[in-house]
């Protein structure tokens, strides 16, 4: 497969895994949407048209996102993620996606020692997770994603609780 056609079945299946979210699944009534990885900011800007009632924080290295899909003061969290991240494990997230994989196996493999575990310790109880790498955490229950996501292609859980 290309990278192109890796990369447009990404998205394709992150987009169907957020309107699944939305359309299918119930969310904690209260919690904010938190963005793991803002990229360019398409999800975000995604994410803030779907959820337009909730406040959506996103973290990031540093802020590469269209001038368009940059969060608001106060909602862009900028540093290492697995530093900055420690801060919001308040088990408070109704929603915690997660695009940060590399397609490097080394690189990927070292994200995910810590990114379970911050993802589980972020969202409130009943809360969402999506990701584009899996999640090995007991509090994370695995949710069958829509159809049209082929399996392993993105990965959906709810925390137990």
């Amino acid at each position: 497969m290309s990278r192109l056609d890796s990369f447009i079945g990404r998205v394709t299946a992150q987009r169907d895994i957020l309107n699944h979210i939305r359309d299918d699944l119930d969310l904690p009534k209260d919690g904010p949407v938190l963005e793991i990885g803002l990229g360019n900011g398409r999800t975000f800007d995604h994410l803030r048209e779907r959820f337009p009632d909730r406040r959506i924080i996103a973290f990031d290295r540093a802020c590469g996102a269209h001038a368009t899909s940059v969060p608001e003061d106060g909602n862009l969290v900028l540093g290492e993620i697995r530093e900055t991240g420690r801060g919001f494990e308040t088990g408070t997230a109704a929603l915690v996606h997660a695009d940060i994989g590399t397609g490097y196996p080394e690189k990927d493999a070292v994200t995910l020692t810590w990114l379970p575990q911050m993802i589980a310790g972020m969202l409130a109880a009943g809360g969402i997770a999506a990701s584009g790498l899996p999640l090995d955490d007991p509090r994370l229950e695995v949710l069958v994603g829509p159809a049209a996501v082929p399996a392993g292609r993105y990965f959906l859980y709810r925390k137990r609780g």
